[in-house]
């Protein structure tokens, strides 16, 4: 009869052969371990594994001799290397470069948006209604996000146009919406 040490040796041995059988593709199969296949190959794959725990080989030792005869591709987890460093960082770097795409784009919708808005009163003598029709414009665009917060900004201009009793048509309106629009 077996003493209680040697029930617990082969307990421990074949843990670790199952450990490791889990860990290792099935060469016929390719989507099992060997541990869950019943391909000859594997049933064989596993009688090694056994043989070679029970002589004493460490897991690296028996995963570097199924590598070197069975490929890299046999085992669950590759090493890490410069190709799979590439396979494992491309979805991070191709998340960034998107990222920094849609930032481009917004910042430059946004400046678009404020030179569009300089250009068209740049230079041009404006009547009260014109002036209250672009300031209420501007106002609407500050406020649905497009304005950069600067909603406040045309508000107060608005408010001072009003009472504003010395203003001329032409170049203090210039000189205010480059003002504003300048803090850009």
């Amino acid at each position: 009869m077996a003493s209680e040490e040697d029930v617990k040796q082969r307990l421990i041995i074949e843990a670790r052969a199952r450990n490791i059988s889990h860990n290792v593709r099935c060469t016929e199969c390719g989507s099992q371990s060997i541990e869950d296949s019943q391909a000859d190959v594997a049933i064989l794959l596993r009688k090694l594994i056994h043989y070679e725990v029970r002589a004493g080989k460490s897991d690296k030792e028996i995963y570097k001799k199924l590598e070197d005869d069975f490929g890299e591709k046999v085992l669950y987890a590759p090493k890490f290397d410069i190709q799979t460093a590439g396979l494992w960082l491309s979805p991070v770097i191709v998340g960034g470069v998107a990222a920094g795409i849609w930032a481009l784009q917004k910042h430059r919708q946004r400046t678009n948006t404020h030179i569009m808005a300089l250009n068209l009163v740049r230079g041009v003598p404006l009547t009260p209604g014109e002036r209250d029709t672009i300031l209420t414009s501007l106002y609407r665009l500050c406020q649905q996000g497009g304005g950069g917060g600067l909603a406040s900004d045309v508000h107060v201009l608005s408010m001072q146009d009003k009472t504003d009793e010395a203003f001329s048509a032409g170049t203090r309106w210039d000189f205010r919406l480059l003002r504003v629009f300048g803090r850009m």
